[in-house]
């Protein structure tokens, strides 16, 4: 019976890769599967899982955060801080790439919507990057990655489902990304200035009239005027978390009333905005829910197989113990991110892996954050990086997916190499959780 667990959970991988609906297949295989071997009594367990997953106070901040980012994307945020960074930082070699890495990390603390964000700066920063000679590859890698940081800067939606499915509070969740998200912010330019000065024709600077900067005092007060809100958006839904003022589902309804506040400022909080947000924000969480109450009746069969024993007794028998174990797992997440969703890893993947790194004793919440950094590499791992399909989608024609994918290439090794300096120094996760503690 256990090996037909895996047989199923291979089946699920087989049946998503012709690209079949998520919640309908785990779902379905999981029913026959689980009638074959089980019996239909067994499935009398199935409600009060669904009932657990549908009544979860801690998964109501998906919905409040997915309204946040999609209100802000309304609020025309992005367009401004766009703006104004390529004033400031355009004049040197490599500024307007560096202004995007910026503007990514920003929208990411405060929309945190992959697609949303790539498609912003796509469809705003491409053509002017191209046009002031940018090489395409860097400005289509700078712009995808950029793009992906929203996966590991709080509020991240991926850190919300990861300390739902192993048991960490979200809370401890996010100030253990601050820092791994600072490294890859620093990294990401560390490499554009590297560029920038190897090539500096790929990375060039702008002139001061191409940037129509003419009024240093006038520059300062719109550079005040498109960070502030921003900012302080951010300072109060993380910083009510981090100093213990609010759980992270309040935070987030404080922060889906600062979004709509920002709209409201921006003169953007109409009828047919709150329509769209409030209705992309049902589908997306519909779209997660379904697949949670799918991945539940998975792990439900997939346990009642006995195929988590299997797994334990696979990834417990492997050569270097606890090294072995998350030198294995990482390796099996990174290549499945090349083929799978981050929400089909974090729902089917991570719930066999996690009991097997709690019974070998390792930091919950530094395995959290190791998984979290290895899944933002799946949006930009082809052949289905969802942030590359957004790219192509929004660039222009002249965008060929080649120049994407040698684009994104330095950026994918940049990310392993954080994941690298997370493994070997776990500090750098849990020293903020440490003090807030």
């Amino acid at each position: 019976m256990e090996f037909w667990a895996l047989v199923m959970l291979g089946v699920v991988i087989l049946l998503l890769l012709f690209g079949y609906p998520v919640a309908f297949t785990l779902g379905a295989v999981s029913a026959a599967f689980g009638l074959i071997w089980l019996g239909l009594d067994f499935f009398s367990l199935l409600p009060m899982r669904i009932w657990g997953v549908m009544t979860n106070f801690t998964l109501l901040a998906v919905p409040l955060f997915v309204f946040m980012g999609v209100m802000l994307e309304k609020s025309g945020i992005a367009e401004e801080l766009l703006e104004t960074m390529a004033m400031l930082f355009g004049r040197i070699r490599g500024g307007l790439a560096i202004s995007i890495v910026l503007v990514g990390a920003l929208l990411a603390a405060t929309t945190g919507v992959v697609g949303a964000t790539v498609v912003t700066m796509a469809i705003i920063a491409l053509p002017a990057m191209l046009k002031h000679g940018y090489n395409p590859a860097l400005a289509s890698g700078t712009i995808a990655a950029s793009g992906t940081l929203g996966q590991i800067i709080p509020p991240s939606i991926v850190l919300i489902l990861l300390g739902d499915v192993m048991g960490v509070p979200v809370g401890e969740l996010f100030m253990g990304a601050v820092i791994p998200g600072l490294l890859l912010i620093l990294m990401f330019i560390a490499y554009i200035a590297i560029v920038a000065w190897r090539r500096p024709d790929d990375a060039p600077a702008i002139n001061r009239e191409a940037l129509a900067v003419n009024d240093g005092k006038a520059l300062f007060l719109k550079v005040l005027k498109s960070l502030i809100p921003p900012l302080a958006l951010v300072f109060s839904v993380l910083g009510s978390i981090f100093f213990g003022i609010a759980t992270p589902t309040e935070s987030a309804a404080v922060g889906a009333l600062g979004a709509m506040i920002l709209a409201l400022i921006h003169r953007r909080l109409n009828r047919e905005n709150l329509q769209n947000a409030m209705r992309q924000t049902t589908k997306l969480t519909s779209m997660v829910f379904l697949i949670l109450i799918g991945a539940t009746t998975f792990g439900l069969v997939f346990k009642g197989m006995g195929g988590d024993d299997l797994v334990h007794d696979i990834m417990t028998g492997l050569p270097g113990g606890v090294w072995g174990f998350i030198i294995v797992s990482m390796l099996l997440l990174f290549v499945l991110g090349f083929f799978l969703d981050f929400l089909e890893i974090c729902f089917i993947a991570v719930p066999i892996l996690t009991p097997i790194a709690i019974y070998y004793g390792i930091d919950p919440l530094w395995f959290a954050i190791l998984i979290a950094v290895n899944l933002q590499t799946s949006f930009l791992t082809p052949p289905f990086g969802f942030s590359l399909f957004y790219l192509k989608a929004a660039a222009p024609s002249s965008i060929q997916m080649a120049q994407i994918y040698r684009g994104i290439i330095p950026f994918v090794f940049i990310q392993l190499i954080v994941l690298g300096l997370l493994m070997s120094f776990p500090g750098l996760t849990t020293w903020l959780p440490g003090i807030m503690e």
